[in-house]
Order: C-alpha cells, then structure tokens, then sequence
C-alpha cells in the first residue's frame, strides 16, 4: 500500500484498562504491547499493532471522514445528554488531505473510553521508519 492512506481504529473499553497499573502495556517496547486491546499511548503506534485491529482502510479522505462521523454517530447514546461532541466534517477531510491523523477520545457513560482514529500510513508523517501493517 504505497500510496498515502489512513487505517481505522476504535477502542472502547473501562478506564481502569488504560492505567492498569501504569502505562507500559500501551507502549511498542512492553512485552504486552502486540495483544494488549488498549490504544497505544502515541497514536502512530497503532500502525505497529497487528493488521487484524484495522477496521477500514481508505484512500479518499471523504470516505475516511464519513467513517468517523458514522463512528460518532453509532456511538451517540454513550454519550451523556448534556455532552455534545463536534467532528468537524470539513476539519476532518482537511487533515487527512493532509496526511494527518484524525484521533478523538471520549470519556463516555460507564467509566469507559471511546477512542476513534485515522492513522495516516505510508509514510507517517511523525513515524515515517513505521511500515504499513498491510505491508
């Protein structure tokens, strides 16, 4: 996959994961890093993790856009009433046409964490030495 793309990734999961204790579990170098279902604490490393975490690739930044805002949108009700999130339909085509990532994070209902991410690859702009996990 030579071109630029973005992957996507979604991590839900309890609080407690994120600091269990500590963070070590959620850096490349951590014995438990490959397995641990906890999003990395870089977002580029998300781009080390094996392919199979990959929920859609894209190649046009539009379609990458429509994926997070109907991950937003599908995730709605773990919101709590009086929080209103913004994605930015236009922001976010703009970043990834840039090569940027898109990463959101959300404490929602539960304790839990909603991370959602478009991690640009091929090359990374931050981690450009980071292979595609497609090879």
């Amino acid at each position: 996959m030579g071109r630029l793309h973005h992957h996507a990734y979604i991590w839900l999961g309890h609080g407690d994961v994120l600091v269990k204790p500590g963070d070590a579990h959620r850096r490349p170098h951590h014995k438990e890093f490959l397995n641990a279902q906890v999003m990395p604490l870089e977002c580029a490393d998300w781009l080390l993790k094996p392919a199979s975490r990959i929920e859609a690739t894209f190649h046009v930044p539009k379609e990458g856009a429509d994926w997070y805002l109907g991950q937003l949108a599908a995730y709605d009700d773990l919101f709590a009433a009086s929080y209103a999130v913004d994605p930015a339909y236009e922001e976010t085509v703009r970043v990834l046409s840039a090569g940027e990532d898109r990463v959101g994070g959300w404490w929602v209902t539960g304790g839990r964490f909603l991370s959602l991410n478009l991690i640009a690859c091929s090359p990374h702009r931050v981690r450009p030495d980071y292979a595609c996990p497609l090879g």
